[in-house]
């Protein structure tokens, strides 16, 4: 008699299931150190729940050989008896140690695809994590079964990001180290348009949001993602593993994220040179101030060729490592703030990059994408092989008003999105909202990127003679003047100025050295 197949887990139950295990953590421990325990108990899950799946495909496909089914070419990932879920399950006391021993065998009998995969968080801190707690955690994930069949790569990946985002709104100011709006990431992904074969760099890679968007968007397009080859680095432990498990738990195969500090030790190395690559989306930290600018003056890599950043600012060293990152083919997308367009202690660096003529567009952003932060951001393309038609221009698109907030989150709609994407595929001018500059209008300006120089906002148009509504007097043979249209100029000069002023702000002793840190 066969039974009734239960129904597979939907994604609002898995949502639910994944963070109603943060919320066993609420009181114990912070809401930033929530990651550090909470992936790995989940990776360990999905992997201890696909090796049971596998031995019992194994087990049938083999007439019930138990060895056979234990075979090592029978599973994607080894597990040491003792070192299974429910191995850890059934201890009763020092449950922290128990967890701890199984992830460290874990990662050595898998040395090429997990080692410290984990982290070190503090499991067997019995003050912040008492048996009691663990025990209960351990049974919260126990309610579900996380094999391939009852919950795909692609809907626990979406509910692994889920869970990324949902700790970055929980934990506050930290957020920002590991996490960047997704639908900006979407959009720059969009904008370089990965194709399948290609390989796709993050050098700040953070939880590994960026790669896992051009991986789907490669799916979307029809294309063979499998064929996709991932890098990342990462500075952080914790944060590199989260990047590792997102890959895995997303079906991806050939990826390497590495941990290092991407300025002092880059790690994606091709004999004596970088590696290059023909994609590359960042957000690396910005105005980082505790850095080795003295390295950098001689760096062994040939970073350095646009010159030496500002010790106060690390923003383009990031910016010249992206650079010399590129492939023969190779674009970038980056997220920075404004400032990197017209600080005057990067003018010279600046100039430089601009007359390599890699630079294909500049596009403002709305105000809040910078996780916890007030600040207005922009993307800066390059490409190395632009279209002939684009050779010796720029394009500014000024999307500052495609935006929206909601429940105090900011993010790009889908037609925010194609909106931007649609201006940058056909290069061409839309008053107010972008702008084609040459090279040499650009140097007449003495290379200040600063949108505002280059895509004038459009004031609303005056309305017609009416009730109350007759207008200031305009110069002879000019229509007259509105408050609103007075107004809009008003406020569109003046953003200039006001990103300036945040520059100065930012260059003040005043602003937390970690703040914005997110490499």
């Amino acid at each position: 008699m066969s039974h009734p197949r239960k129904p597979r887990i939907t994604q609002q139950e898995l949502e639910s299931y994944l963070w109603g295990a943060a919320v066993l953590l609420r009181g114990l421990i912070d809401a930033g150190d929530y990651k550090q325990f909470i992936f790995p108990l989940l990776f360990f899950k999905r992997v201890s729940d696909i090796w049971e799946e596998e031995y019992q495909a194994a087990l049938a496909d083999s007439d019930g050989d138990l060895s056979y089914a234990e075979f090592a070419e029978n599973h994607r990932f080894q597990i040491p008896e003792g070192a299974r879920w429910n191995d850890v399950r059934q201890v009763p006391k020092n449950v922290g140690m128990a967890i701890q021993t199984a992830l460290r065998q874990l990662e050595v009998a898998n040395p090429d695809l997990l080692a410290g995969i984990f982290g070190d968080a503090p499991w067997t801190n019995r003050e912040r994590l008492p048996d009691e707690t663990l025990k209960n955690l351990i049974e919260h994930f126990s309610t579900q079964t996380l094999s391939v069949a009852n919950v795909p790569e692609d809907e626990l990946g979406n509910a692994y990001e889920f869970l990324i985002k949902k700790f970055a709104d929980d934990s506050g100011h930290t957020a920002a180290e590991f996490y960047t709006n997704r639908t900006v990431v979407h959009l720059m992904t969009q904008l370089l348009a990965p194709q399948a074969g290609e390989s796709i760099y993050d050098p700040t890679c953070g939880t590994g949001g960026m790669l896992i968007s051009a991986l789907a968007e490669v799916k979307r397009g029809g294309g063979e993602y499998r064929t996709l080859k991932l890098y990342g680095q990462e500075r952080n432990l914790i944060t590199s593993g989260i990047a590792r498990m997102n890959l895995f738990l997303h079906g991806v195969e050939d990826f390497q994220v590495i941990r290092g500090d991407t300025l002092a030790d880059p790690r994606h190395i091709e004999g004596d040179r970088l590696r290059t690559f023909d994609v590359i989306l960042a957000n690396p930290p910005y105005s980082i101030k505790q850095w080795d600018r003295a390295a950098w003056e001689k760096d062994k890599w040939g970073r350095n060729f646009l010159g030496t950043p500002p010790q106060g600012r690390a923003d383009y060293a990031f910016q010249q490592h992206l650079l010399a990152s590129l492939s023969e083919q190779g674009r970038c997308a980056v997220l920075w703030p404004h400032g990197v367009l017209f600080r005057n202690e990067e003018q010279t660096m600046r100039a430089r990059m601009v007359e390599l003529d890699w630079v294909e567009a500049v596009i403002g952003l709305g105000p809040n994408l910078f996780y916890n932060s007030p600040m207005e951001s922009c993307v800066v393309v390059c490409n190395r092989r632009k279209a002939a038609a684009r050779r010796g221009k720029v394009l500014f698109i000024d999307a500052l008003n495609e935006v929206t907030r909601e429940r105090a989150q900011s993010f790009l709609k889908p037609e925010h999105q194609r909106r931007i994407l649609q201006a940058f595929q056909t290069f061409a001018a839309e008053p107010g909202f972008a702008s084609i500059a040459t090279l040499e209008q650009i140097a007449g300006n003495n290379t200040n990127l600063s949108i505002p120089l280059y895509v004038k906002r459009r004031p609303p148009s005056p309305p017609g003679r009416g009730a109350g509504g007759e207008g200031t007097a305009g110069a002879e043979g000019e229509p007259p003047a509105t408050l609103a249209a007075t107004w809009e100029k008003w406020q569109s000069d003046g953003r200039t100025f006001w990103r300036q002023m945040d520059t100065l702000v930012e260059t003040l002793d005043g602003l937390d050295a970690a703040s914005g840190q997110r490499e």
